[in-house]
């Protein structure tokens, strides 16, 4: 057993080491505390830009890219040979169908015609004095029926004749917009031999590959923007005209037809473009830039100020879009949440709005959208992704025009 002195002389040790401790810290945080000169420090305000959480419509979409076509193309080929000797249409010009593209040599076809209808007026003739002397009982009924037959045959070789006539007549078998020209005057052609294409495109249609989990959210009749490569900054408004009933094993996603109807003529077949189509629209919902949120660990947070600090709060995020994301949870209408200068600032920083006023008059000034979402055509959502910020915000216009980035 150690002896009392020592005992003691161990605790008095140990306690002047922890009120040594103590000191030096009280010492540390008076030093911490004064400024130059042993004048208190004065707390610096950080500037930061926040945006007001307003109420607003906010849409999910999914985007995807197509290409567009025509919902109806015809080659049109010879059905007979021969040399062309004219040519009623060019490349570019509308065509009904039925109309006259072009017309073959025809010499022979009509005197195949005409030999052919010689022969029906002789039999029918012959038919004519047979049936009154079958009615006065003169002749067998078997000689009668083998007239009967002869006729038959007769105006079936003069139908084939008149077919074979029609057909050195090219005529459009569909109406549209004659986008090829293949043969020049004085041709020889062939039977089989393709001579023009037609599209028709109106209305055109981009056939969009969307993965199976959005299956249930894609309808037929849904509303659909579309942004080509050819003309930026302009949206071409479709809807999804049909949605394929199976799913592909090997890519795991089904086909969706979107319908676009051009009035103005500036959609081309082959176009390539990017495709959004909305799958459900939140109104008068909590909506934040998507600049304010903060990630980490899958959990996402913003920082608030209120009454010149901040205070980090959780939130939990609905649909994403447009560069807004929408707040279920967490949030006030009102709130001011940082968008600039998150990474300067910490839970109780001191800080100094530099935009009250802007935010202010921009929550003020937001409307709520005709078409939900018209104008995100890169938008992020909850399964495609980010967002793209250089994308341009488009005005919404009825289905089947176009409308105008601003």
């Amino acid at each position: 057993m150690p002896q009392p002195s020592l005992y003691y002389s161990i605790r008095l040790v140990f306690v002047c080491a922890v009120l040594g401790l103590a000191a030096c810290k009280r010492e540390g945080g008076d030093e911490k505390a004064k400024g130059v000169d042993g004048k208190p420090a004065v707390e610096v305000k950080i500037p930061v830009e926040v945006a007001l959480v307003n109420r607003e419509s906010i849409s999910s979409n999914f985007q995807g890219t197509a290409a567009l076509e025509a919902e109806a193309v015809a080659q049109v080929v010879a059905r007979t040979g021969g040399v062309i000797l004219q040519i009623m249409v060019e490349e570019g010009e509308q065509v009904q169908r039925g109309a006259l593209l072009a017309r073959l040599e025809n010499d022979r076809q009509r005197l195949s015609l005409a030999q052919a209808s010689a022969n029906l007026r002789k039999v029918q003739n012959d038919m004519k004095r047979q049936t009154e002397l079958f009615n006065r009982k003169l002749i067998g009924s078997g000689v009668f029926e083998q007239l009967k037959f002869d006729l038959e045959t007769q105006k079936a070789s003069y139908d084939i004749a008149a077919l074979e006539l029609s057909y050195t007549e090219i005529r459009a078998p569909i109406s549209g917009t004659l986008s090829q020209r293949l043969v020049k005057l004085g041709n020889q052609i062939n039977s089989g031999q393709t001579l023009f294409r037609i599209d028709d495109f109106d209305p055109l249609e981009a056939r969009v590959a969307v993965p199976e989990r959005d299956m249930q959210a894609i309808k037929a009749g849904q509303p659909v923007q579309m942004l080509v490569d050819a003309m930026p900054g302009t949206v071409f408004i479709g809807v999804v005209g049909r949605v394929s009933p199976v799913v592909d094993p090997k890519t795991g996603t089904f086909d969706v037809i979107a319908l676009f109807k051009d009035p103005s003529k500036t959609l081309r077949s082959g176009m390539f473009g990017r495709v959004n189509i909305v799958t459900a629209t939140h109104d008068n919902t909590l909506v934040i830039p998507r600049v304010a949120l903060l990630t980490e660990d899958g959990k996402s947070a913003v920082y608030v100020v209120a009454g010149g600090r901040v205070a980090r709060k959780s939130v939990q995020v609905g649909f994403t879009g447009d560069g807004r994301s929408e707040i279920l949870e967490g949030l006030n209408a009102g709130d001011q949440v940082i968008t600039l200068g998150q990474n300067a600032v910490r839970e109780g920083s001191l800080v100094e709005v530099v935009n009250a006023a802007k935010a202010v008059e921009m929550a003020k000034s937001i409307a709520v959208p005709s078409i939900p979402n018209a104008g995100i055509p890169n938008a992020g959502t909850p399964n495609t992704g980010k967002p793209d910020p250089a994308q341009p915000e488009v005005a919404a216009a009825p289905a089947g025009e176009t409308a105008k980035a601003k």
